[in-house]
């Protein structure tokens, strides 16, 4: 046989070293823990460890640990049954001022976090969690696109001196009213050049009116996005609530599925998930809003909202000068008398108009508009929920402009746990349109472990009627096989865990199903062997074409199997997803293990023996 070289023994030792410890993370487990921080979101106070020390001393409780750990306070248990007395406890003693929430705590020694090697990311059915599906309001979607329509459209008939005589809205359009032909004409010219999205039709009913939608592409570019932006600010609102392994993912045309595996406590979860709080800011109109109030006659352009509290009307003029859209940071803080407020953060158009409205009109008012969707739950006679919408619309705040700002400044009116609470919501981004939640699943921490129990034992017996196989069958050159692959298991886990992948129950079905097809190459390999031996080869040439020659075919294999697994994870969902991600790595390593790595051993036992036969009969 020829020698082998050495830099190919460096680099499968290399390989071992690197599985072995980006492996073993997964093996120190997880701890009960009770997480804590406060309401407020502000830093723990000096004695706060005391405080939990005490109560968790008068109720009989002792921790494995407890300690500041980014950012919260997290206090370690050996069982699960200690974890749910401590919360409750912890709950009573702390009070309402404090978020008391479940979740699993790794062990892995500190060097090796050094290093970056962490545990595989479990999904929801190995590790216990909650589940929700939540669907975002199309029709909402639509009835905010028609509103800017409204808006948008007789803004540029003004400023092209186009008059017309009426105006109304519809579910679906808006519908200009005109005194002639000659006016709707110029009407559809100018909407027609300046906004090519709408779609501009005359109701046979009335011919001297123009309907003004969207088009079917607009309407479905303007659903996609508000359901990715959706997707984007659930997983900054997620990332605030500091869960570990999230996931949050589109399904279907309109609704989304968030997983937090290890959190226990849904109450904050779905106070934050669903929340549509945001603010506009917005000019006072000059007309007078008790008459409007007391009428029912609202002047064109403006809109009648009533103030926190003392419930006083106010015409706010439909123009929004900064809104949600607009806010790319807020902080809870105080204002200069010692009152709650939240600090703004305006974007680059939005502290554009901002200037540039109060360059304007310092000393006139400028109201805060206060905007929240609550979902409340009622129960039919069968006990079955019905949830109902409520619109919150408010006025926080009226003040008159006392100097030009634009990109910073704060807002008042708010109660301390409104500001908070608000912050942390513009902070994450604000939801495109609302979202229900239409599904709520809890897994408890003790059906992961069940599930991890199955999953461990059906992967250990896959390993060991493979191996005894391989042994029966192909004797000596069946336990190269074996020791090739259980490196290809090492060398999988390491890579699932350094790209932080999220196992489940189809990614444990995907390596048990990989064992099975990593041994293919080794097949492949011995059978070639075989047949070299049996056209009359020396068995040391047998076992070097085998290896050799072998090379394409297996390659070819793994190709079709790679198409199969990309596929998958193409077309598929999360779970479909995990399992194909597993199958394919897994398939990557196997290549290097079968031909590198049970060569090697090949070359280590024969290469320098004198062989009368080959043990592989």
């Amino acid at each position: 046989m020829k020698p082998y070289s050495t830099w190919k023994y460096v680099l499968l030792i290399a390989a071992l070293l690197f599985g072995l410890i980006y492996a073993a993370p997964n093996f120190y487990g997880d701890d009960p823990s009770v997480q804590i921080s406060l309401e407020s979101g502000d830093a723990l106070p000096a004695d706060f460890g005391d405080r939990v020390a005490a109560a968790l001393q008068e109720g009989g409780l002792a921790p494995r640990a407890s300690g500041v750990e980014n950012g919260q306070w997290v206090v370690r248990f050996d069982a699960a049954d200690r974890q749910l007395k401590a919360a409750d406890l912890l709950k009573e003693k702390l009070g309402r001022d404090y978020v008391v929430a479940l979740n699993l705590a790794s062990k892995t020694p500190a060097w090796l976090r050094a290093i970056g090697a962490r545990p595989m990311n479990l999904g929801l059915d190995l590790r216990g969690g909650v589940h929700f599906l939540l669907e975002v309001d199309i029709d909402e979607v639509r009835k905010k696109a028609v509103e800017r329509i409204v808006t948008e459209v007789p803004a540029l008939l003004r400023k092209e001196d186009i008059r017309y005589t009426g105006r109304r809205q519809t579910d679906s359009a808006a519908v200009l009213e005109f005194a002639d032909s000659e006016r709707l004409e110029a009407a559809r010219r100018a909407i027609a050049k300046n906004f090519a999205e709408y779609q501009l039709t005359t109701p046979p009913d009335a011919p001297l009116a123009l309907q003004i939608s969207l088009s079917d592409k607009e309407a479905k570019r303007i659903v996609d996005f508000a359901v990715q932006q959706n997707l984007t600010t659930l997983r900054n609102r997620v990332n605030q609530l500091g869960v570990a392994e999230p996931l949050v993912q589109r399904q279907g045309t309109n609704r989304i599925v968030v997983q937090l595996p290890g959190v226990q406590d849904t109450t904050r979860v779905k106070d934050l998930l669903g929340a549509t709080a945001t603010l506009e800011y917005r000019a006072v109109a000059d007309q007078d809003a008790a008459t409007a109030a007391a009428t029912g006659a609202i002047p064109a352009g403006t809109e009648l909202f009533y103030t926190r509290g003392d419930h006083r009307p106010y015409l706010l003029k439909r123009e929004v000068i900064a809104g949600g859209d607009n806010l790319v940071d807020a902080a809870s803080t105080v204002d200069e008398n010692g009152g709650p407020a939240v600090s703004v953060t305006l974007d680059a158009t939005g502290a554009k108009n901002m200037f540039s409205f109060t360059e304007k009109n310092v000393g006139k008012p400028m109201a805060v508009l206060f905007k929240e969707r609550e979902v409340i739950t009622n129960y039919n006679a069968k006990g079955e929920p019905i949830r109902e919408h409520r619109e919150v619309e408010e006025i926080i705040s009226v003040a008159s402009i006392r100097g030009v700002f634009g990109k910073r400044f704060q807002t008042t009116g708010l109660s301390s746990k409104e500001a908070h609470n608000l912050a942390l919501l513009l902070k994450a981004g604000a939801l495109a349109a609302p979202v229900d939640i239409v599904e709520e699943r809890t897994v408890g921490p003790s059906l992961g472990a069940d599930n991890i129990r199955k999953g461990f034992t059906a992967a250990a017996l896959g390993l060991t009627l493979v191996a005894i196989f391989m042994v029966l069958y192909y004797r000596v050159f069946g336990l190269f096989a074996v020791g090739a692959l259980l490196l290809n298991l090492v060398l999988l886990v390491a890579v699932l865990s350094l790209l932080q992948a999220t196992l489940t129950m189809p990614g444990i079905a995907g390596v048990v199903l990989h064992m099975g097809i990593a041994v293919d190459a080794n097949v492949l390999i011995y059978e070639r062997i075989r047949e070299e031996l049996r056209n009359g080869a020396k068995p040391h040439h047998a076992i070097e074409a085998g290896y050799e020659r072998a090379f394409l075919t297996i390659a070819d294999a793994n190709v079709t199997v790679l198409i199969g697994t990309v596929v998958l994870f193409a077309l598929g969902a999360g779970p479909v997803k995990g399992f194909a991600i597993t199958l394919a790595i897994g398939i990557l390593t196997s290549q290097f293990t079968a031909i590198v790595g049970s060569r090697a051993l090949a070359q280590l036992c024969f290469a320098k023996r004198p062989l009368k036969d080959v043990p592989i009969w």
